[in-house]
């Protein structure tokens, strides 16, 4: 049985999933950094699951690398069984408390630190993905002087939402820019921006993302009540 997956969830491989991903063929500067990240036992992300991946027993994975690869995006196809766990991406409180590359390490921090706290009143927290989220878990250099801050932020229903992408907006327009998305429940999400218009009457539908596909909807029973996602509350 396939675990129930939700985008932006970490996956972990066992030695023999990690051994399999090497004997593919791969060009020289992808094995590199698959051997990297296997000698570490470094996470893979949850993408985009294909009808065809699922079917076939299979899980649908990516691999962010950094500049010293050229920031190349490697995509994998895994059998379930080469999973050994999931996680989660940090926690928007621990880049407040990290150290960031030196031009970016004061505006980093402050935003991180004062949204976290906001965030915290509503009883929401954020997860950190993308470059800044990336250069947490590995220390490897994801993050340049013009990357966004992506935050995932798990919400229980339409009116918290509401709270979280407001919140969001006024911190909109500082150093580095925000992006990002809603999560709800079930692991559908949208991106807080487009969130933000749909709830305000300027677009009539809003893009929702999950884990096997997307879907525009005009209506809200998609959004209804529901636990937040597992791993942030």
């Amino acid at each position: 049985m396939l675990p129930r997956l939700r985008r932006h969830q970490l996956a972990r491989l066992t030695d023999t999933g990690w051994a399999d991903v090497l004997r593919r063929p791969w060009d020289a500067q992808a094995r590199e950094c698959l051997a990297h990240w296997a000698s570490r036992d470094l996470p893979l992300v949850v993408t985009r699951q294909p009808a065809d991946a699922r079917a076939g027993g299979e899980l649908a994975l990516g691999l962010p690398a950094p500049q010293r690869w050229e920031r190349r995006r490697l995509a994998l196809r895994v059998p379930s069984a080469a999973v050994v766990g999931t996680a989660e991406f940090p926690c928007l409180g621990e880049l407040a408390d990290s150290a960031a590359p030196a031009d970016a390490v004061a505006p980093v921090r402050r935003l991180a630190r004062a949204l976290a706290d906001r965030l915290a009143v509503q009883r929401a927290t954020a997860r950190v993905f993308g470059s800044h989220g990336w250069r947490l878990l590995t220390g490897l250099d994801h993050v340049r002087p013009a990357s966004d801050l992506d935050l995932w932020i798990g919400v229980a229903d339409v009116a918290q939402a509401d709270a979280v992408a407001a919140t969001l907006r006024a911190f909109d327009g500082r150093t580095p820019r925000l992006d990002g998305e809603l999560v709800f429940g079930d692991g559908a999400a949208v991106a807080w921006r487009e969130w933000l218009d749909w709830r305000a009457g300027r677009v009539r539908e809003v893009l929702v993302r999950r884990a096997d596909g997307i879907a525009l909807r005009h209506d809200t029973d998609w959004c209804r009540a529901s636990a937040v996602p597992a791993g942030v509350a």
